[in-house]
């Protein structure tokens, strides 16, 4: 059990819990940090969690729900209020509802975490503070403390666990609900370079190419929230190509953009992206999350090879990244 101490103070309204780990300080970030590494503990064990929205920077918000044993589903989200990079985070953590929109009718509570390198490998502090005594007792009596400790005795399999979130991994798909996907990466290279590459046209002519023998002779960005963007692709040598277009819905430099998506000249229902861009140890975690109209079109879509194209394109961003490469 990594817990060490547990601190109710009921003049200060607070709950202290301190864990100490064997691994190193920024492996234990990263493990906060990393949606798909953090929803592996967040819930205790009966209840998994699932992130499907993490944004892990000042402004930003997360939304996941926890999964009990006869299916049913609880909501939580955060506000994230303030960020130091490996050293502490702030969030105001929430019950919600399925769309992420917090239930006001109970008690929210503000989460501070705090991560310190020890003598034998790493430790976070996390405080929990109430806005009145009652709120306390009665997230105590829904759980609260029991499920903390539950959930953070999963943390040291996380961190023991390099292969499953190894820098080197391929981009793979990860199915959240039956009409949500989660495409996650790492990028070798810093957060505001992959970002631009999101972001320029001539950079994303260079590397947004899907396999080999295509080319993106149209790349029209939209620059701001409201504006449209167009995008098409054809084989080299000619033939029949294809495209895309949609509404730039919200952008937050360098850290998360919000695009709808519909294939230009058909019927076929738009989906939601949402580009979420985290600095880690190795470079940048791109993950973006696919909401689709339904359990068929997800499915439809990603036997069409979609994973695999993605990562051909991320490994040239990437070896564009890696050579400095300006537009």
């Amino acid at each position: 059990m990594p817990v060490t101490t547990v601190e109710k103070d009921l003049d200060k309204l607070t709950i202290t819990i301190v864990a100490d780990f064997a691994a190193p300080l920024r492996r234990l970030w990263d493990a906060y940090t990393d949606p798909r590494q953090i929803e592996r503990f967040w819930g205790p064990p009966t209840y998994p969690a699932t992130f499907m929205r993490h944004d892990a920077a000042s402004g930003g918000r997360s939304v996941y729900k926890m999964t009990g044993p006869s299916g049913d589903e609880h909501y939580g989200c955060w506000r994230w209020e303030s960020v130091i990079p490996t050293e502490s985070f702030e969030v105001i953590d929430s019950f919600a509802d399925a769309s992420g929109v917090p239930n006001t009718d109970l008690p929210a509570t503000r989460m501070t975490f705090t991560f310190e390198a020890t003598d034998s490998g790493s430790r976070v502090t996390s405080i929990a503070s109430f806005g009145s005594l009652e709120q306390l007792e009665q997230l105590v009596e829904m759980g609260m403390l029991e499920g903390t400790k539950e959930a953070m005795s999963q943390i040291d399999t996380v961190l023991a666990d390099l292969a499953a979130f190894a820098a080197e991994r391929a981009a793979d798909a990860q199915l959240l609900s039956d009409t949500q996907v989660r495409v996650a990466r790492i990028i070798h290279g810093p957060i505001d370079e992959v970002w631009r590459a999101h972001n320029d046209a001539a950079l994303m002519q260079q590397w947004l190419l899907g396999p080999e023998g295509w080319t993106m002779p149209v790349c029209e960005v939209a620059a701001a929230v409201g504006e449209s963007y167009r995008y098409v692709w054809e084989p080299v040598g000619g033939g029949e190509g294809f495209g895309f277009t949609g509404e730039l819905l919200e952008s937050e430099p360098p850290y998360r953009a919000v695009t709808t998506e519909a294939m230009i000249g058909t019927d076929f229902p738009a989906t939601l992206n949402e580009l979420t861009l985290t600095p880690v140890e190795a470079g940048t975690l791109l993950s973006l999350v696919i909401t689709y109209a339904n359990v068929e079109q997800r499915d439809a879509i990603l036997a069409t090879g979609m994973t695999g194209g993605m990562e051909t394109s991320y490994a040239r961003l990437e070896g564009l990244i890696g050579q400095g490469v300006r537009a």
